[in-house]
């Protein structure tokens, strides 16, 4: 071996087990701190369930405020006519209602839009089209916005299927006049379509109960989820209007309103149905745009959100939020580290102290486990019920999220820097049309793609992670490496499947 070899292996000998223990045990650390902000929204949320804390059942005497609904559209040719009729069917006085659907669209959407409202001409309906898509969603909002003659704007998806009564359920809060938006809870009309669509659910509706709910009994700032909700004109325009400097216009509007004072409020008990994304190619690019888009309003608001005069409770949990994309950075970091970490542990005894304190930090998992446990024990009212839906629907949950890991942590770390990217939207099918877990349109598979070679390697370095607990007698890591190794297998697998043309 040439000297410079040997210099080399002698450094990498003494030094890179070091190293291989900071970055897997600061990984572990900053997955555990998160876990703590979650607990704790986790006790408001068990509190405001045992008080039956609920937000006042206010009504409105006298006449109804004029309210614009927003449609804000984009090929979706699909379900556009689905939502239209539903937003018609909106319990409210015709008079005080105004449709804007923002249309984007570049294919045969806008003839459908066009003959839907024709047969809807008994209500205001208007049609917007720009000359470009500047600024993508948020541009299209904030036009509607300058023409919109409503005092309250509420805000659909093209994919939702409001309820009749969300405007009489929702206008009652804003009598608070520093309620600048109510955020309801979404459903989900084809949660069973697939296991995809059971594991999006699964995630979704711990958010939009142990999460939303926690953060409003707390009193912490909360977050407009980008549909399903309704806004105070003014609130929006004091904050500065929609912005497109990132790809989640709704977190960053939250915050710039939060941070001028205006209070938001949310109503768990009224459901927003919309449909989940069956293929997986579809899920990858809502993730990537939502973990993207947390990133860089992290950039973008995190040391207002420290400099401002906050309760200092409220500026934990809103910084908390800000970093949650971090914890894709620190699961994938943390992943691939503890295959290297099993066998440092073993062979250099000299860190034996470091990796007992950092099991410590494991015990973030069982509050996250917790954390997901609490909504099927409420919803289900039967524990016995409640622990076999968890034992069978969690572990797969979160096989899928940690093989997932590599695909958000890339999309965050690209949030943080200033680099443009398109708005990507997030394809809707109408599951009354596209049945089963993927329509067979094309015979052609997906192209291998980098990102999808390095998690097929992904499932062979984990499964070396399960080799080396067998190897070296050291079983503490086995259920995380098998948990990986699955993960990255399904995800692997699910693009392997999904046909190289789908119906978008």
């Amino acid at each position: 071996m040439s000297p410079y070899l040997h210099s080399l292996a002698q450094w990498l000998f003494l030094h890179l087990p070091g190293w291989i223990l900071a970055g897997y045990i600061a990984s572990l650390v900053f997955i555990f701190i998160y876990s703590l902000s979650q607990a704790h929204l986790m006790l408001h949320y068990i509190r405001s369930r045992r008080k039956s804390v609920r937000l006042p059942k206010a009504s409105i005497s006298g006449e109804l405020p004029y309210v614009t609904v927003q449609l804000p559209v984009y090929n979706e040719k699909y379900v556009v006519a689905r939502l239209l009729e539903s937003v018609a069917g909106l319990r409210y006085p015709a008079h005080r209602l105004e449709i804007q659907v923002l249309d984007d669209s570049t294919d045969e959407t806008t003839e459908i839009i066009a003959r839907k409202a024709a047969e809807l001409s008994h209500l205001n309906i208007r049609h917007i089209r720009r000359e470009d898509r500047k600024g993508y969603k948020a541009g299209a909002l904030q036009e509607g916005l300058a023409q919109a003659t409503g005092q309250f704007i509420a805000i659909f998806d093209a994919d939702f299927i409001p309820e009749k009564d969300f405007l009489l359920a929702t206008i009652p809060q804003f009598l608070n006049a520093r309620v600048g938006m109510v955020q309801t809870r979404w459903g989900h009309v084809n949660e069973n379509q697939n296991l995809l669509t059971r594991l999006q659910a699964f995630g979704l509706d711990t958010h939009f109960t142990v999460e939303q709910t926690g953060r409003y009994a707390g009193g912490f700032f909360l977050n407009f989820n980008g549909t399903a909700g309704i806004w105070r004109k003014s609130c929006i325009e004091e904050a500065g209007g929609w912005q497109a400097d990132t790809l989640t216009e709704d977190l960053d509007l939250s915050y710039r309103a939060q941070l001028k004072g205006w209070q938001f409020a949310y109503l768990e008990g009224v459901i927003s149905p919309a449909e989940l994304p069956p293929f997986l190619s579809a899920y990858r690019a809502q993730q990537y745009r939502w973990t993207r888009g947390a990133a860089q309003n992290t950039r973008k608001h995190l040391l207002n959100v420290v400099r401002a005069r906050l309760p200092w409770r409220q500026k934990w949990h809103a910084t908390a939020h800000l970093l949650n994309s971090g914890l894709f950075v620190s699961v994938f970091i943390s992943s691939l580290l503890s295959v290297p970490a099993l066998w440092v542990k073993n062979l250099v005894p000299a860190y034996a102290l470091y990796f007992q304190l950092a099991s410590l930090f494991i015990l973030s998992f069982l509050v996250f486990a917790l954390f997901y446990f609490i909504p099927l024990f409420y919803r289900s009212g039967n524990g016995k019920e409640a622990i076999f839906s968890f034992i069978r629907t969690y572990p797969v949950f979160l096989s899928l999220s940690m093989g997932l890991s590599l695909h958000n942590a890339l999309a965050v770390l690209e949030g943080y820097t200033r680099k443009k990217t398109p708005f990507v939207r997030t394809p809707k099918f109408n599951a009354a049309i596209f049945t089963g877990s993927a329509r067979k349109v094309s015979r052609v598979r997906r192209p291998f793609s980098g990102l999808l070679l390095l998690e097929g390697l992904l499932v062979l370095y984990f499964c070396g992670g399960v080799f080396s607990a067998f190897r070296l007698g050291d079983f503490t890591l086995l259920p995380f490496h098998v948990l990986l190794g699955a993960g990255f297998a399904l995800v692997f697998g699910y693009a392997w499947k999904e046909p190289a043309r789908l119906p978008y």
